[in-house]
């Protein structure tokens, strides 16, 4: 690994762009500056107080859509958990980079902006690159949702996504289905309830019956759809019946399954008691595996595994959920340097280890889209 992706990983990671409320604009800005100091051409994009999405761009003199590249630079919050490592320090300790979004994924966006530069002649002389880094990912895509809605999209041939795989090459990731769901009562004394209508009863029935609500079959590489609530809010004071309640349900798909079939079904289970809205609606990804170039892409990427590489997809969603039929589906990759299971934790980190290969990786598939070797 060279230190240029050491040193930017650090950088970026000494940026607080937590999310809520996100303020990428600094990083965002510090980021452009870097780019364009290293022969990128780089546009900024806000889509609110403090919210950027960038895309930088290396021209090729061949004809065809470039390689795409596309990370976000906002991170979820810190967790209660007292860290033992400063998550904005980018500190170092055995083969371990600590941060707030070091696998999350600001190692990775460091790795793949390194390999373009370092491969700078490859792609002038190719079809270009693309780099689409992002704001607002961890909330639903807000970030990539901008940039659809400003039509700044460019076409690219490829994309890959800098999640966090381990440097396993992912074929795709499930859809996410985020369902508000909300109760409506009526108060009364808490010692007179028998004169109102408890808002909080009426979640608990509908709860139950989300416990054994299947959002739909399962999918031969996604395997069964799952449902979770994770937060509820009802009441104001322990004196009072509550008259409202609403609480927020995950739902995770697969291509198999759609969406607006799955609210259906889910709103006619509860029942009229229950209104239900949709907070995030995010298809699943599924690139074919016989693609050219994901076949190369597997290839690439053998070398750095013991078993044979297989198709896999992982259960969180990305920007491409959003970007691929936006940009008219083209193969894509989930490829990074994080380990998935440091996402979101406690004391996250990178493994030094798999950020030299993820340089090194993306150095080649990027020669290999430029020389159309794949």
């Amino acid at each position: 690994m060279t230190d240029r992706t050491l040193q930017l990983a650090q950088r970026l990671l000494g940026f607080d762009t937590i999310n809520p409320p996100g303020n990428e604009a600094a990083c965002m800005a510090f980021f452009a500056g870097w780019l364009e100091d290293n022969g990128f051409e780089v546009t900024l994009s806000g889509f609110g107080e403090d919210r950027v999405n960038l895309i930088a761009r290396i021209v090729g003199e061949t004809a065809g859509d470039p390689l795409g590249f596309t990370g976000h630079l906002d991170t979820v919050p810190l967790g209660n958990q007292r860290w033992q490592h400063d998550p904005f320090g980018s500190s170092i300790d055995g083969d371990r980079l600590y941060g707030r979004g070091a696998s999350d994924m600001k190692a990775a966006v460091a790795a793949f902006a390194v390999a373009c530069v370092d491969n700078l002649a490859a792609i002038r002389q190719g079809s270009g690159v693309v780099l689409l880094i992002t704001g607002g990912e961890e909330t639903g895509c807000d970030g990539a949702k901008a940039l659809i809605s400003a039509g700044d999209l460019p076409a690219v041939g490829a994309l890959i996504v800098g999640e966090p795989t381990a440097n396993y090459p992912v074929i795709g990731h499930k859809g996410a289905l985020w369902l508000r769901c909300e109760t409506q009562g009526k108060t009364a004394h808490g010692a007179m309830p028998e004169l109102g209508i408890n808002a909080i009863y009426l979640a608990a029935e509908a709860l139950g019956k989300i416990q054994s609500f299947t959002p739909g079959a399962p999918h031969p590489l996604m395997k069964k759809p799952t449902i979770n609530v994770g937060r509820i809010q009802g009441g104001l004071n322990i004196n009072s019946v509550p008259d409202r309640t609403q609480f927020d349900v995950d739902i995770r798909t697969a291509p198999n399954l759609q969406h607006a079939t799955i609210r259906q079904n889910l709103t006619t289970t509860l029942g009229e008691k229950v209104m239900v809205s949709t907070l995030v609606d995010l298809p699943a990804v599924l690139s074919e595996e016989d693609n050219r170039w994901i076949a190369g892409v597997y290839r690439r990427c053998q070398p750095l595994h013991d078993q044979p590489i297989e198709a896999k997809i992982v259960p969180y969603f990305t920007d491409a959920s959003l970007l691929l039929p936006a940009m008219g589906n083209p193969p894509c990759i989930i490829l990074g340097p994080g380990e998935p299971t440091m996402a979101h934790q406690t004391d996250e980190y990178c493994l030094l280890g798999r950020l030299a290969e993820a340089e090194r990786l993306y150095g080649q598939l990027i020669v290999d889209w430029e020389t159309a070797e794949y």
